[in-house]
């Protein structure tokens, strides 16, 4: 797991393991476990009566994981599905839930799972190999009606249309480069904000893997198996991420259901959760000088105050 460490700097680590330390003992759920740099960190810094259970969609980095038993234990699936991967493992209430939303970097830069646009690969972009949908599919298949919206839904991509027309107009696609090629030439002109290929590659890897309505159930099952003083603790890289989450924790800190338009509050419930982070907290620029992809990230966390 070192090595791994030293090709995945986990973001935010230290702010990260300090929201866990008040937990009680349990068991801590790493939902991304990746290359275990967080689990690594929370191992560190909880003491003996307090086990990690990390969790991955892609059994390659489950495969990876060197250190078995003992505190640490990493089983593969989907944190959509985080009750019955919980069940399945004996662990009823967990302590603590973490979701770090991001790609790993070692996912990034294996050409072969086909997730960059700077290298050569195959329109893959699946985060479990095991799932049938691919880019492939979507691109080659998919109506440029559909694709356009897919676009422009999950890649807040403002030449959406263009895009797909352009990339309608070049099928068959069979290559990451090829396509990033043809939608730079789609849009033109000076790249202020990175590749313009930077924000498709983001809505066919979202879609391709389910990722808006994965973390929807995964927060949803998270805080409501979540124990009593333990905290739930995200990590979003773009704006529906992020949203999303500030959304749930809003809601689940709030306590009152009634309508908004009711002038006082008549359903008399407590909120079940108190948020542990005022607006979205973010790297540092240390952080950022020396791991340039923790620059987006924004984490949130709430901790679980009545049963």
């Amino acid at each position: 797991m070192t090595q791994d460490r030293e090709f995945h700097r986990p973001v935010m680590a230290g702010e990260v393991a300090a929201l866990f330390e008040p937990v009680p003992p349990g068991v801590v759920v790493d939902a991304t476990f990746g290359g275990g740099g967080h689990a690594e960190e929370l191992l560190r810094v909880l003491g003996s009566q307090h086990r990690v259970l990390g969790i991955d969609r892609d059994p390659v980095a489950v495969a990876r994981a060197e250190r078995r038993g003992g505190r640490l234990q990493v089983i593969h699936g989907n944190f959509a599905d985080l009750a019955e991967l919980l069940e399945s493992v004996e662990v009823e209430t967990p302590v603590g839930v973490l979701f770090d939303f991001g790609v790993s970097s070692r996912q990034i830069d294996d050409p072969a799972r086909g997730f960059s646009f700077r290298h050569r690969g195959p329109l893959d972009m699946r985060m479990d190999p095991g799932i049938g949908l691919t880019a492939h599919t979507i691109i080659n298949e998919m109506p440029i009606v559909d694709l356009a919206r897919l676009i422009r839904k999950y890649g807040e991509e403002p030449a959406a249309d263009r895009i797909a027309a352009a990339i309608v107009q070049a099928r068959p696609l069979t290559d990451t480069v090829s396509l990033a090629e043809v939608i730079g030439a789609a849009v033109p002109g000076p790249r202020r904000r990175g590749h313009p290929a930077r924000r498709t590659f983001q809505a066919l890897r979202m879609a391709v893997n389910d990722e808006l309505a994965a973390i929807e159930a995964g927060l949803d099952q998270a805080l409501d198996l979540l124990a009593v003083d333990g905290r739930c603790v995200t990590i979003a890289y773009h704006s529906l991420e992020d949203r999303l989450v500030k959304q749930k924790f809003a809601t689940a800190s709030a306590g009152c259901v009634c309508p908004p338009e009711l002038p006082i509050c008549g359903c008399g419930a407590s909120p079940r959760f108190r948020l542990l982070t005022r607006g979205a907290g973010k790297p540092n620029p240390d952080e950022v000088a020396s791991n340039p992809r923790a620059r987006s990230a924004r984490l949130r966390a709430v901790a679980r105050v009545a049963a």
